[in-house]
């Protein structure tokens, strides 16, 4: 990675931090999360509870759902998290379709396509699982080869230091973001973030989305033990992408907050002015 003398001569000190592949990829997972997301929501709108074990169906207890009960004259929405009640009106369990009180888990605003349509939100997983599975490998076979993941991404053992995570922390909460030299290299916290993002978190959300194939089941049936049934495998396939959910949510807070138009220019062109602040 190194410096441009056009930026130097500028006033700004650019450093080349994101190679096209990069880059590249980074917006084909924004592109396939963002419609993952939107049709998983339109498949789970089908049954929307979640079970543990090797079955699951209206007579079973589930330990989060999202139902809808009569109270009066009016549809209440309710989402029931173990032992745990909350009424979700208009967001949950009921919402608001074209001017009515419609029956669903997720509203329609966030679902793909937008109205009940089972097969559909099907295809259109399937679709972009497999192109995000296709630009995961290749992400993957370009971080070992080039050795991004070990340059870039595996914290050193000083790094780990109670002492230093604390640090870090209270900088990030303060946010303080790191400038000049500092801003080349990922914080810790950033390093250990995508280390289970890359290889905990995605590899989680594949195997348990193979796991609640019929079809892939026969080819690995092991796959069915490892997570503990079907619905057991829908259940942390859920629960991950929800944790992928929440890593994006915190992700695109750092962005605003230390600056937006210095870190979408370098996962568009590669170049970071590290005069600005850290990564995100």
């Amino acid at each position: 990675m190194a410096t441009t003398d056009a930026g130097m001569a500028s006033g700004r000190t650019l450093f080349y931090r994101h190679g096209l592949l990069v880059r590249l990829s980074h917006w084909v997972n924004v592109l396939c999360m963002t419609a993952l997301l939107y049709s998983g929501l339109q498949i789970f709108n089908a049954h929307p509870a979640l079970y543990w074990g090797q079955y699951g169906a209206d007579n079973d207890p589930s330990f989060i759902s999202m139902v809808a009960e009569q109270e009066g004259d009016a549809l209440k929405g309710v989402t029931h998290l173990g032992g745990l009640s909350f009424d979700t009106t208009g967001i949950l369990g009921v919402s608001n379709v074209d001017g009515e009180a419609a029956v669903r888990g997720f509203p329609n605003w966030l679902t793909l396509p937008s109205y009940q349509d089972l097969a559909s939100g099907r295809r259109w997983h399937f679709f972009f699982a497999w192109l995000f599975v296709i630009n995961g490998f290749i992400y993957l076979a370009y971080g070992f080869v080039s050795r991004h993941f070990r340059r870039d991404l595996l914290p050193a053992a000083e790094e780990l230091k109670p002492s230093h995570l604390g640090h870090e922390i209270v900088s990030h909460a303060r946010l303080r973001f790191p400038k000049g030299a500092e801003a080349r290299h990922y914080n810790t916290l950033q390093k250990l973030a995508y280390v289970a993002v890359i290889f905990v978190l995605l590899p989680l959300m594949i195997g348990t989305g193979l796991t609640m194939s019929p079809g892939f089941n026969a080819v690995a049936p092991w796959l069915l033990d490892l997570f503990g049934g079907r619905q057991s495998a829908r259940t942390l396939h859920f629960l991950t992408a929800f944790s992928l959910v929440a890593f994006v949510a915190v992700h695109v807070a750092m962005v605003l907050v230390s600056g937006v138009f210095n870190n979408l220019r370098s996962m568009v062109t590669g170049y970071y002015d590290i005069g600005q602040g850290g990564k995100s």
